[in-house]
């Protein structure tokens, strides 16, 4: 048998060694008209940036490499210039010198890919207007950087590629100009998530332009002028053009093959085309939403090489199909993750797909355990059954890891009920005892069962002003004075204040919560539906709406959950509980850091260290602290503690002296519990302690079992 592979990257190359693992009689040529086979098309930009510093590392294999371990004839610099389906031949073109030759073949695999957009406007064929497909773009592009005093660039498009390109330009010490035609990058994200990206990206340097509709590219002095729509113009040493891919399928159309979305080839389940013997994959080809059955174009490396494998299967006899894509995909801006997978908004309602959502903020792992940060997570529903239908999630650790476990839950099916289940691994280093996905499910869970109705922050604006409805915002003072209110008209009662304060809100007015994260505001609508109030709580809080209404920067800083900074400069407020609770304020006491940093927005979690009266006690791997005579639980893993209080310490009363500064603050109340030991309670939440102005730390925020 002999099988002639067309492209050799991705799909490809992956086709290729599966077919020598399968049939070791088989000849088998790869066509690639580049200099180079199996590369690594994601690696190219951090080529250009310095990332990567060793050229080599950018091919995964050579043409040598695959004749001595697979025996398979790589011809590279040769391009497939016409295909004969009828005659089983493919007319082939040496690019080195012109000449043509045919080539026969018993199977004929298309592996071409995808080629860059060109938006076809005055001045893009200056040679300083440069496009990323191949390692000799990249070569191009690193070469022009290292032998011109490139100072300003512009990057063209706000996808993968141009992000990535703008990322490393900066990293190369160019000043970047990033222009985006639609009104957000990473079109994989819908809208409100992309804000917070835009955001980040002007912080790290990039001047980003959305809604730039360029009209063409003119000298100007030493380099160019890259033209809007408009009459702007924006001055650039070098330009990028990142505007998108499409499939490359010219050969394939000449030769009559069937073709489908975007101009992609059609395939069935095992990769065959309309053409007898003639299989196609990777980005050239047209596939089947995994959600949604839609015929879709995902050209990513990930289906690709999956794509491959089942080409190679079916041509030497096994049984193998493609059940469909989901389009993840993770992207690395500076520090910043930002990823999905399955259904937007846009594609769920381009597909008439009924579905809902929650957006949920959660830590990367335990936020006692230094380095937490936090993520922004939105996931997609099918309101009548549960079942997952997409996720977006932007933040910076574990990003990756909560994606690939999204994905894995879409493409069996799961439920958020089904999410509230699943073992995932925790230690504090790695994880919550409540992962970040665990958390999207009991929201869900919640919305479901009736127990929260909730409104977005798109809503906030069009609420009634004529005093008709309720704006109630439950953040800290210190909060409100410092990140403002939603509206003029939002009345502000903190959380901690609000049983108390019933009285002034009207139960024949919809009340609308928020608090910084969202997470409060539930705690709110709790206490509130449970009082006869009709209430419904802001997804995603403040923050999420902040982002999306306002101008705002973002703010890389680490914070927990509830919004309090954490950091070297940060005062850390304590809120430990009990049966009986006792809140304890740590005045003017040096914040603590590494190991002893404390942080009490997690309910159920062990906290390694804690101030107590000047020194610091841990024992038995839990957190034990004398409170009028009693241990406040830490935790741990499990949620468990065990042993009794210490015994040689002096016990704690309300009002005493502890330590200089340090006092134990009264709650209103509360009696002292005298000698009441762990016994397994369940920490309850209570009242913050408010930081020099900054934003309440209720204990729970964030680890709640909601």
């Amino acid at each position: 048998m002999k099988v002639v592979i067309i492209g050799g990257v991705a799909g490809g190359a992956t086709a290729a060694a599966r077919l020598r693992r399968l049939d070791e009689r088989a000849e088998i040529i790869i066509l690639e008209r580049t200099g180079y086979v199996s590369y690594a098309n994601c690696g190219l930009p951090y080529y250009v940036g310095g990332v990567i510093t060793d050229r080599e590392e950018l091919t995964l294999q050579t043409p040598e490499g695959f004749r001595n371990r697979f025996g398979i004839d790589v011809r590279v610099g040769q391009e497939a210039v016409e295909l004969h389906p009828e005659q089983h031949t493919v007319t082939v073109r040496r690019l080195e010198d012109g000449s043509t030759y045919a080539l026969h073949y018993d199977k004929l695999l298309l592996s071409p890919g995808a080629r860059p957009g060109r938006p076809n406007l005055p001045g893009e064929d200056d040679p300083r207007v440069f496009t990323l497909r191949t390692v000799e773009d990249t070569l191009r592009i690193r070469a022009y950087l290292d032998e011109h005093p490139v100072r300003r660039a512009v990057v063209v498009g706000g996808g993968f590629i141009g992000l990535e390109m703008a990322e490393n330009l900066v990293h190369a010490g160019v000043h970047t100009t990033l222009l985006q035609r639609g009104a957000q990058v990473l079109p994989p994200l819908d809208a409100d998530m992309a804000a917070e990206i835009h955001a980040y990206l002007r912080g790290q340097g990039v001047e980003l332009r959305l809604g730039a509709r360029v009209s063409g590219f003119s000298p100007q002095g030493d380099g160019l002028a890259v033209e809007l729509e408009g009459g702007e113009r924006f001055p650039a040493d070098l330009v990028l053009l990142g505007i998108g891919v499409a499939p490359d399928t010219e050969l394939a159309r000449r030769a009559g093959l069937a073709l489908g979305v975007k101009g992609a080839i059609s395939v069935d389940g095992q990769m065959r085309t309309s053409a007898p013997d003639v299989y196609a994959v990777g980005d050239a080809v047209e596939v089947r939403h995994f959600v949604t059955g839609a015929k879709s174009h995902i050209a990513l490396a990930g289906p690709a090489n999956k794509q491959g494998r089942i080409a190679a299967d079916h041509i030497c006899g096994r049984r193998s199909a493609y059940t469909g894509a989901l389009g993840t995909s993770v992207l690395k801006l500076f520090d910043l993750t930002a990823a999905s997978t399955g259904l937007n908004e846009k594609q769920a309602r381009a597909a008439g797909v009924a579905y809902d959502k929650v957006v949920t903020y959660s830590a990367s792992h335990a936020s006692y355990y230094p380095g937490a940060r936090n993520m922004t997570v939105k996931t997609l529903f099918d309101p009548a059954s549960g079942r997952i239908l997409g996720a977006q999630i932007v933040g910076f650790d574990g990003v990756d890891k909560r994606m690939d476990v999204l994905a894995a839950a879409i493409r069996a099916g799961l439920t958020a009920e089904q999410l509230t289940e699943l073992d995932l691994a925790y230690a504090p280093p790695y994880g919550s005892a409540k992962d970040p996905v665990n958390m999207a499910g009991y929201v869900i869970e919640n919305v479901r069962a009736g127990l929260v109705e909730q409104h977005h922050w798109d809503a906030v604006a069009e609420l009634p002003a004529d005093g008709s409805v309720i704006l109630l915002d439950v953040r800290t003072p210190g909060e409100v004075r410092k990140q403002g209110l939603l509206r003029s008209d939002a009345l502000h009662i903190p959380l901690d204040e609000l049983r108390g304060r019933l009285g002034e809100l009207d139960k024949g007015k919809k009340i609308y919560v928020n608090c910084y994260s969202g997470l409060r505001s539930y705690l709110a609508c709790r206490i509130l539906s449970q009082h006869g109030f009709q209430c419904s709580n802001l997804s995603g809080g403040w923050r999420f709406w902040s982002y999306n209404a306002t101008d705002r920067a973002h703010d890389a800083a680490p914070t927990h959950l509830c919004g309090v900074p954490t950091g070297k400069d940060q005062k850390i407020p304590a809120a430990f509980l009990g049966k009986q609770p006792v809140l304890y304020a740590m005045a003017e006491q040096p914040p603590l850091q590494g190991e002893r940093q404390q942080a009490a927005c997690q309910i159920g979690q062990q906290i390694p260290r804690v101030a107590h009266g000047g020194g610091l006690i841990q024992q038995g791997g839990q957190l034990q602290k004398e409170a009028a005579g009693q241990q406040i639980p830490g935790g741990g893993r499990n949620g468990a503690y065990g042993g009794q209080p210490p015994q040689n310490e002096k016990k704690l009363h309300q009002g005493q002296q502890q330590g200089p500064g340090q006092k134990v603050a009264e709650i209103p109340g509360q009696e002292e519990a005298e000698g009441t030991g762990g016994g397994g309670e369940k920490p309850q939440l209570v009242a913050g302690v408010e930081q020099d102005g900054g934003p309440d730390h209720p204990r729970g925020e964030g680890e709640l079992a909601l």
